[in-house]
């Protein structure tokens, strides 16, 4: 059952991941047209919902018999989204997941705006959970999510950025929702302390490992399926594992091509810059890393007790590590 796709993944909790899709359509309903649209838009070009999917498998790994993982896994979308629509505003991004964003149809302001009311509607839905830990696992987590962009922004256009530093970077930005996500699944099925602890490590060495894959399919992706161009990351000015990787081990004409690139930005050097990370070991570094990652993640699982779920979440693990898209 390792080796099973992310859809029987899916299968597995089948009813509560159709809860969650029917709990989010509802509530973003609103008196307001402009957030009806563009609900209705978001919604046509929804993800995966990893992190929702976390909270539901850790949660049955643990036992968990109630029903507030579905309200819970569904305000974990919103602030993903809510993070998703902010960030394309602060990057200028005109594409995600093969439309076009928000903001490049209808503006940064509506895309601020709709990003705003997904954070509220989070909290409000929160509200009526009524569990403290879980409310202050999320209010923590929302705030560094915030601080980890803060920081990619002040390390923009930067080639002296450290790989310690970019780890850091990304565990607050990207790794803490997971991190929520699988210690809310345990927090509710009142997991002792220990457990929960296990559930955070599973959570961040995931989502590390989620997005160093995120920094290869960067330059080695088809667009087709990630609904991305290549060679963002870079044109945006931000420094990523494989640039940073040969930084410390290129020659010095790649070692200067790569600074160039990082401090001008644009998508001039792309095509420069990726024939160096192909040759120069960059890819293998990262996806090594990436794969660390998912093993201290496997490894926190141990403490579950066999069932399907708990297979499910191994399978997930890898899933996040050999995924194309």
């Amino acid at each position: 059952m390792q080796s099973m796709q992310l859809d029987a993944i899916i299968k597995l909790v089948q009813d509560s991941f159709q809860a969650v899709d029917a709990l989010i359509i509802e509530s973003l309903h609103s008196k307001t047209s402009l957030i009806n649209d563009l609900s209705q838009y978001i919604l046509q070009s929804s993800g995966k919902r990893i992190r929702p999917l976390i909270v539901l498998l850790i949660a049955k790994a643990y036992g968990y018999e109630g029903t507030h993982h579905i309200p819970l896994a569904a305000i974990i979308e919103f602030v993903h989204t809510a993070t998703l629509l902010h960030d394309d505003v602060v990057d200028s991004a005109n594409c995600r997941r093969g439309k076009k964003t928000v903001n490049s149809v209808w503006g940064n302001e509506a895309a601020v705006l709709m990003g705003d009311f997904l954070y509220s509607k989070a909290f409000q839905m929160l509200v009526s959970v009524g569990n403290l830990s879980v409310m202050k696992i999320l209010a923590d987590a929302t705030n560094i999510m915030a601080e980890g962009e803060a920081l990619q922004l002040l390390d923009r256009h930067k080639a002296e950025t450290t790989e310690n530093t970019y780890l850091n970077v990304i565990r607050c930005k990207t790794a803490k929702l997971f991190e929520a996500s699988a210690q809310i699944g345990a927090i509710l099925a009142n997991a002792d302390p220990k457990r929960v602890l296990m559930m955070t490590h599973f959570g961040i060495h995931l989502g590390t490992a989620f997005q160093l894959v995120d920094d290869v399919l960067d330059y080695r992706a088809s667009p087709d399926k990630t609904g991305k161009n290549l060679g963002n990351d870079l044109a945006e000015g931000k420094i990523t594992l494989p640039l940073i990787h040969i930084l410390k081990n290129g020659t010095a004409e790649e070692i200067q091509l790569v600074k160039e690139a990082i401090r001008e930005g644009g998508h001039e050097y792309f095509s420069a810059v990726q024939k160096i990370i192909e040759t120069s070991g960059s890819i293998e570094y990262t996806l090594d890393y990436a794969a660390l990652e998912i093993t201290r993640a496997k490894k926190a699982l141990d403490n579950l007790d066999p069932s399907p779920y708990k297979e499910a979440a191994f399978a997930l693990a890898n899933f996040a590590l050999k995924r194309d898209c």
